[in-house]
């Protein structure tokens, strides 16, 4: 059986091969930390990989599949794609910040009040965490809810759906901009940058 035709059997196949390479050069294991900043990463990847799939594909596309007066619209999008890719980004996001937490408090004592204090050594790193809690209540507390208006997850008025587009598009697009410094403030951090 091909592990690639299914998704599970992929992650499963990608686990088992970075466990693999991690033996091949002969550490005995993953220290907890290790293995938290690795999910950390993981659930990141998935986070701003959708954060960015949905903000410079699908809502182009769905502009795009609303203007096309002979084309399909974007019922297919909003109908399979589109409450799939959210709840992904969703769960992605919050995975995301909970392992995040936990790599802070691990980093060292107090490292997760440090850096949400903005103690020295921890600034950096702390500005990342802000903006990334910023970007987990935009996801659940604005994005969310207004995509389930817009796709018909729950009942809305015509007039409610259009306001919910312009709330989920401007949170989603502040988690866009505010992505690039989050980025910049956690590699910055495991780097070594003196602030």
């Amino acid at each position: 059986m091909n592990p690639l035709t299914s998704i599970l059997g992929t992650i499963i196949s990608g686990f088992v091969l970075a466990i693999l390479i991690v033996l091949g050069l002969g550490a005995t294991g993953i220290n907890a930390i290790e293995f938290e900043v690795w999910f950390h990463v993981l659930a990141g990847v998935l986070w701003i990989g959708l954060l960015y799939y949905l903000n410079f594909v699908q809502v182009p596309a769905v502009g795009a599949a609303l203007a096309d007066k002979d084309g399909p619209g974007p019922a297919a999008i909003n109908k399979y794609i589109a409450p799939r890719a959210l709840l992904w980004f969703r769960w992605g996001a919050l995975a995301t910040w909970i392992t995040g937490a936990g790599a802070l408090q691990n980093l060292g004592e107090g490292g997760f009040i440090a850096a949400f204090t903005l103690q020295e050594g921890w600034k950096i790193i702390g500005i990342g965490a802000w903006l990334g809690t910023i970007m987990l209540f935009n996801v659940w507390v604005l994005i969310w809810p207004n995509q389930k208006k817009i796709l018909g997850i729950v009942e809305a008025s015509a007039d409610q759906i259009a306001g919910a587009k312009k709330v989920a598009l401007m949170a989603s697009r502040t988690n866009t901009l505010l992505s690039i410094p989050m980025l910049m403030c956690m590699t910055g951090h495991m780097h070594g940058l003196p602030f």
